[in-house]
């Protein structure tokens, strides 16, 4: 299956919404940034350092595979940045979701730190990131991308990367009416 949506994936601070945005422009398809989808109390909550729970990303994650599967109907590509730290979580993205493929921007805690601390004027505070990297599922089914290369080669590894016409589906990509797995995070 071709590859109509890709989900740039990783710790806060590790380059998603400047390769997402990169990626997007080169491509010419749609750019969301998951940042922006969540309600004021949720960043509010983040912003004085709290982490938040699964069960105050439970509606927010349904947002974004919402976005992802109107736009996969729709027939507009698109590239979505999100942490989507957790496998399940990436489940919710993904359910239903044929041609969707995630990149994992992978990097070091002290170089996403160091970022971090130099960029301003954002709601995550570099003292969050070790909370991230605590909870960090590192995918087993995604193109996984080391940071320390520039935005530059980073898009033109992604633009590179040939995936096979028919190739296989995410590994738990469900065709159900009923998501199981938001089931698992309201509980």
């Amino acid at each position: 299956m071709k590859t109509n949506f890709y989900i740039i994936m990783g710790v806060s601070g590790c380059g998603k919404s400047s390769v997402g945005q990169a990626l997007a422009a080169s491509l010419g398809w749609d750019f969301y940034d998951a940042d922006d989808f969540h309600p004021p109390e949720n960043i509010a909550k983040m912003a004085n350092g709290i982490p938040l729970t699964d069960h105050e990303r439970s509606p927010w994650l349904t947002t974004l595979h919402d976005l992802i599967h109107t736009c996969l109907q729709e027939g507009r590509p698109g590239i979505l940045t999100c942490s989507a730290l957790k496998e399940r979580y990436r489940h919710i993205l993904m359910d239903g979701n044929p041609g969707v493929q995630l990149i994992y921007l992978k990097g070091s805690y002290e170089l996403i730190r160091a970022r971090m601390q130099a960029r301003a004027g954002h709601y995550m505070q570099s003292h969050m990131l070790k909370s991230q990297f605590d909870i960090l599922e590192e995918p087993q089914n995604a193109l996984v991308i080391d940071v320390k290369l520039s935005l530059n080669e980073i898009v033109a590894k992604i633009r590179g990367h040939q995936w096979n016409d028919v190739h296989q589906p995410y590994p738990f990509e469900k065709r159900s009416k009923e998501n199981l797995w938001k089931k698992q995070i309201l509980e």
